[in-house]
């Protein structure tokens, strides 16, 4: 299933990953391509990602069959607003933000009753951003989570769905809240301990003269990949999804207690417990083929890191 014309809001990575898998795959006749950098729009026009590319939102919405939202969810509300007088009568809006009930209670109030929302969260994506960093790969054999409203159009739904299976992505639906609690834990907080033991680092860096840089073991590389992640996008997404988040945080806390205790009091035993059970989990992950199971990640010797941090 083809959508006659594609409209895509934000050129960043996931956008204009989009642009290149819906042009590779024909996924749209025509696909337009807006963003309020004029520079970001240039780019797209050398890089040849749409058919038509533009500055202006309501030119680049006007008369599109579906529009999807690749803006920091902190600004989703101001640029739903701001295209919704220019939707056609029975134009499909999605997005593809990392947080979900927040964007649902941000869009949805803009919209016309002849517009559905249907949100959408591409769980793929690597450290770095704009135009030029996007592949039509990108979401292939990567889950993507559709969180409709209870009443949404199926038909509204199902194009949505098609255009994500096109693009490769393993299509699953459920409610905002439970995305958003699923993700607080799959996703958010592995980020939001990865910028802090950075943090830490770049502190204790000054102390040791370069000999955490200088030193860096796989573990703390691989903490380093994932809080060079964009700094709006994160900021956005923790103060959106502040409640789930704190709740994760909290059971993580007690986990990290309980594991202090075991080491302060050699209980080798229940470390060894812990170990065997995580591991478990990664296998799991490796086993549905959301990871490769190589030595080192699949990484070639002195190449820059490329494996998926997912948002």
């Amino acid at each position: 299933m083809s959508v006659e014309r594609l409209a895509i809001v934000g050129l960043g990575l996931i956008g204009s990953s989009i642009a290149r898998g819906a042009r590779t795959y024909g996924l749209a006749n025509t696909i337009v391509a807006i963003d309020r950098d004029p520079g970001v729009i240039e780019r797209v026009r050398a890089l040849g990602l749409a058919n038509l590319a533009t500055t202006d939102a309501a030119e680049g919405v006007r008369g599109a069959d579906l529009v999807i939202l690749c803006v920091p969810v902190g600004a989703i509300g101001t640029v739903a607003e701001a295209i919704a007088p220019h939707l056609k009568p029975g134009a499909v809006v999605s997005d593809v933000g990392s947080v979900k009930a927040a964007v649902v209670a941000a869009v949805s109030p803009h919209l016309a009753e002849t517009n559905v929302f249907v949100p959408a969260h591409p769980v793929a994506g690597t450290e770095y951003s704009g135009p030029d960093s996007g592949f039509s790969t990108l979401f292939s054999n990567r889950w993507c989570i559709l969180t409709p409203p209870e009443a949404a159009d199926e038909a509204a739904v199902e194009r949505v769905r098609a255009l994500w299976q096109g693009l490769g992505a393993i299509v699953e639906t459920m409610s905002p809240e439970h995305h958003d609690l699923v993700l607080a834990i799959t996703s958010h907080v592995p980020h939001l301990i990865a910028y802090n033991i950075v943090g830490t680092a770049a502190d204790l860096e000054e102390v040791t003269q370069s000999e955490v840089i200088k030193f860096s073991a796989g573990g703390f590389r691989d903490f380093t990949r994932i809080a060079a992640s964009d700094p709006t996008m994160w900021r956005d997404i923790f103060l959106t999804n502040r409640e789930a988040v704190l709740e994760m945080l909290g059971r993580f806390n007690e986990d990290l207690s309980a594991l202090s205790r075991a080491i302060r009091w050699g209980d080798g035993e229940a470390l060894h417990e812990l170990f065997t059970r995580t591991r478990a989990i990664r296998r799991g992950i490796v086993a549905m083929g959301q990871e490769t199971a190589e030595a080192d990640f699949g990484r070639a010797r002195n190449a820059a890191p490329s494996a998926p941090v997912q948002g």
